[in-house]
């Protein structure tokens, strides 16, 4: 990456038709320096999110295993328990909340232990819009960076303001805008560690808006 960086250097200068051609080709290589990122910062819990699909097992009670999709209002429909608002939750808690709805279901009140798994993050979606080759919506399956997220959508265009980038994320109290400047990071000739943890992670219902 920092070999592709320095050898398009010169040509950053020329003119800014040749610097954004650098930015296209630093996010080209781009994936191997953010792909460092999650090995260099703490990932959040996951949370489940609408249209995760989700395998719940009750051991050794064949009857109540079951695969369920999360519904857009977020919640899950299970045995015995009823609706369970899944959304926003981990495996754990809906473990949990599980357990407890199934304890008056057996006489002695132990319940089998209970397993929830994410068996496909279809829900983690986020969506690009803007000076981007491929504007869209993407279901990376993954937590990605800001980084990742224009990759995936092919890259800036040249005409790209790359220290204009905005993200907007919806938040409890509504939707916030988190500023974005990543034009030190692909017109630079070397990227620190400490340039790459600045990057954003992308959540889930984030859209990128590339001016």
């Amino acid at each position: 990456l920092f070999r592709s960086l320095f050898c398009l250097g010169a040509a950053m200068c020329a003119s800014p038709a040749s610097a954004n051609f650098l930015a296209s080709a630093a996010l080209q290589a781009a994936p191997a320096a953010a792909s460092t990122t999650p090995a260099l910062r703490n990932l959040p819990v996951y949370r489940i999110n609408p249209g995760d699909e989700l395998e719940i097992n009750v051991w050794r009670e064949d009857q109540l295993q079951r695969t369920v999709k999360v519904l857009p209002d977020g919640s899950i429909s299970f045995p015995l328990v009823g609706s369970i608002q899944g959304a926003g939750r981990t495996t754990k808690e809906i473990e949990q909340f599980i357990s407890a709805g199934l304890a008056g279901k057996y006489v002695d009140g132990n319940v089998p232990d209970v397993t929830v798994a994410v068996r496909n993050p279809a829900g983690l979606q986020f969506s690009v819009i803007g000076k981007v080759k491929s504007a869209g919506t993407f279901t990376p399956g993954r937590y990605v960076t800001l980084l990742e997220a224009l990759t995936l959508a092919g890259g800036t265009d040249e005409f790209a303001s790359l220290d204009s980038i905005v993200i907007i994320r919806k938040t409890d109290g509504g939707l916030v805008t988190i500023p974005a400047r990543l034009s030190g990071i692909l017109r630079s000739k070397s990227i620190s560690a400490e340039a790459v943890r600045a990057i954003p992670m992308i959540e889930s219902g984030d859209t990128v808006i590339v001016p």
